[in-house]
């Protein structure tokens, strides 16, 4: 069982669980997650020889949780994680991991303070480069401006959001959870909703609910969820102009540590993407990117759908980085 720690990292405090000793891997979870959803990673990464450690995001859990939108932009995640890794491990470099919106905060750790990050991995949201537009304007473009629901222009409301959610904490989990991961039928995660909608119209309580989300794990979400709120979590998503506006210096550079990236098939994420050459746009990016492996069957929750797939992918990369 891990162990649980508070550091202070600037002016916020952010919690981590801990397994094993060794050089730093550490774990950058989702929305609607926590450090939990490393449950699966932490011992088989500690036993290979590493400190297995899992944060709670700003916004989270044991965390701080600021009130202002802007405190959850990419600059002040990215100082988090970067500033974590010092506390944890000064002046040493850190193996990062991260999935959904723990992702793009690995991914842009490893472009930004490449003094701080060996080596990256992400699950589910790859990374293709700096962007060259808001992604509030693709929002604009493919949905709201033609009347169509996206689950981003919904978190814009506040406190709507908060309030249709946090509610009922467990629906929203369990509504939320199945309707993107591999499990669900086609067609469970509506695509014809009006731009008006809500995020849980449509969407189905399955009963019962898939294995690999016991009961005893979604008790765990629900009680961080009744706790901490979502308003932190929320705000993440509201900083779509504001985080294009700071990466936008980083035009022209490259992630050049050793990287790995992990999907599912089924993942609605990537669905998005269209049809690309998901290794080559990405390999243009990361030029020593291992592998992107997609995992037939899983849908967005990568490590938790299939954990002793992506803990083999994890620890066959982690064993062939260079010293």
């Amino acid at each position: 069982m891990p162990t649980f720690e508070t550091h202070s990292v600037g002016t916020r405090r952010i919690r981590i669980a801990t397994e094993g000793e060794g050089p730093l891997v550490l774990m950058v979870h989702g929305f609607p997650e926590s450090w939990y959803s490393w449950r699966h990673q932490m011992e088989p990464i500690a036993k290979a020889g590493f400190r297995a450690v899992a944060m709670d995001v700003r916004g989270y859990g044991g965390s701080s949780k600021p009130h202002a939108i802007a405190a959850y932009d990419m600059e002040s995640l990215v100082g988090d994680i970067a500033g974590l890794i010092e506390v944890l491990s000064p002046g040493e470099r850190a193996v990062l991991i991260g999935h959904d919106w723990g992702a793009p905060q690995v991914w842009n750790s490893a472009l930004i303070r490449p003094d701080r990050v060996r080596a990256v991995c992400g699950l589910s949201v790859p990374y293709l480069g700096v962007p060259q537009a808001s992604f509030s304007v693709m929002i604009d473009q493919v949905f709201t401006s033609r009347g169509k629901f996206f689950y981003q222009h919904y978190f814009q409301k506040s406190p709507q959001a908060e309030d249709d959610l946090e509610g009922d904490i467990r629906d929203f989990l369990r509504k939320f959870y199945y309707a993107i991961s591999g499990d669900a039928q086609d067609g469970t995660w509506p695509n014809d909703k009006p731009v008006d909608a809500t995020l849980l119209e449509g969407l189905v309580d399955p009963q019962p609910f898939p294995a690999w989300l016991t009961a005893e794990d979604l008790d765990y979400y629900v009680n961080e969820f009744e706790v901490s709120g979502l308003r932190g979590p929320l705000n993440r998503y509201r900083n779509h102009d504001r985080d294009f506006a700071y990466l936008q210096q980083f035009q022209g550079r490259l992630i050049e540590q050793p990287a790995l990236f992990i999907g599912g098939q089924r993942d609605l994420v990537l669905s998005m993407l269209g049809d690309i050459d998901l290794l080559a746009a990405m390999r243009s990016q990361m030029p020593k990117l291992t592998k992107a492996e997609l995992l037939p069957g899983c849908g967005h929750w990568t490590q938790q759908e299939a954990p002793e797939a992506v803990n083999a992918l994890i620890l066959e990369w982690l064993a062939g980085l260079p010293a």
